[in-house]
């Protein structure tokens, strides 16, 4: 017959530090130190910065095609971008206290920002005459992009 070990027998690999015990508080001036070191960017200054990023491929398009409809249709990527984008961050931005209700919250958030996108992406042939899809595609690809910008701006 075969001996089971039990939980209490298994070996930990990490010392025994009391990692129950509550955090120290902080004071007021220590917060604040914490908070210099560690600045937060505001996520409307990123939604600006999708948009800044849209307008400039917009540009890019007329710049290589010379053609209305390629800058229409990067126009409209940077739309379907930076609307979904903007509607999270002010779902995210009403704030609440209770971390369980903050985490719903941005599940919902995240998943009507996916939804707003996918609907702007299946009426776009209908919204914009003669689509450019490269140019709808890679104007939306540079505005999603930028999110990755915000932990630059952040600094080490």
């Amino acid at each position: 017959m075969t001996e089971r070990a039990s939980p209490d027998d298994a070996p930990r690999d990490w010392p025994e530090s009391g990692d129950d015990a509550p955090a120290p508080r902080l004071s007021r001036e220590q917060a604040q130190a914490l908070r210099a070191r560690q600045p937060s960017v505001s996520p409307w200054r990123v939604v600006a910065a999708q948009g800044i990023a849209g307008v400039l491929c917009c540009a890019l398009a007329w710049v290589i095609t010379q053609r209305p409809s390629a800058v229409w249709s990067a126009l409209y990527g940077a739309a379907a971008s930076v609307l979904p984008s903007a509607l999270l961050v002010r779902g995210m931005t009403r704030g609440t206290r209770d971390p369980a209700a903050a985490a719903v919250g941005f599940m919902f958030w995240e998943m009507v920002k996916v939804g707003v996108a996918i609907a702007m992406l299946a009426i776009a042939t209908r919204v914009v005459p003669q689509l450019s899809w490269p140019a709808l595609l890679a104007t939306m690809l540079v505005c999603l992009k930028v999110n990755w910008l915000a932990l630059l701006w952040r600094g080490r």
